[in-house]
């Protein structure tokens, strides 16, 4: 029994408080309306809306997301402290109180959820080694007027 104990203190001592409770990466969940709007984190695609994705706690992430005929929308998944990084000041040691930070564990990621509402406005057509054309679909009555476009033919 006292082998259970010191082993149990032991382990306590050696651990990570919030890198035990939380882990190193975090479910955000993506939406949008309409949906099956592409997700891009950090300018790399991750998938169709609505979708749930594991990301690293330990940065900040730049979200976009991108319909066809809608204008873009872009977020920032931020870090915040962690309220189980404290626990290593009762539990966790001087240990937990170094590797959470490596493991980016002291952190959340905020906001949990992003649900993009698309606003019609801007369409855009994208593959890869093409160039990305952007059209606005709304006029802004501000804008100088440089040129008219005029049909040609039938």
């Amino acid at each position: 029994m006292k082998k259970l104990i010191a082993c149990s203190l032991v382990v306590a001592l050696l651990s990570s408080c919030a890198t035990i409770v939380s882990g190193s990466k975090q479910n955000v969940k993506f939406v949008s309306n309409p949906s099956a709007a592409t997700v891009y984190v950090n300018n790399e695609i991750i998938g169709k809306t609505p979708l749930d994705v594991k990301l690293s706690r330990k940065k900040e992430h730049k979200v976009s997301i991108k319909l066809e005929g809608y204008q873009t929308y872009e977020t920032k998944l931020t870090k915040k402290l962690n309220g189980w990084y404290f626990g290593n000041i009762l539990i966790g040691g001087v240990i937990g109180l170094v590797i959470d930070p490596i493991t980016g564990a002291m952190y959340n990621l905020s906001p949990k959820e992003i649900t993009a509402e698309m606003k019609k406005g801007t369409a855009f057509n994208y593959k890869k080694g093409d160039v990305y054309v952007a059209v606005a679909l709304e006029i802004d009555p501000n804008w100088p007027k440089v040129g008219q476009l005029e049909k040609i033919g039938n």
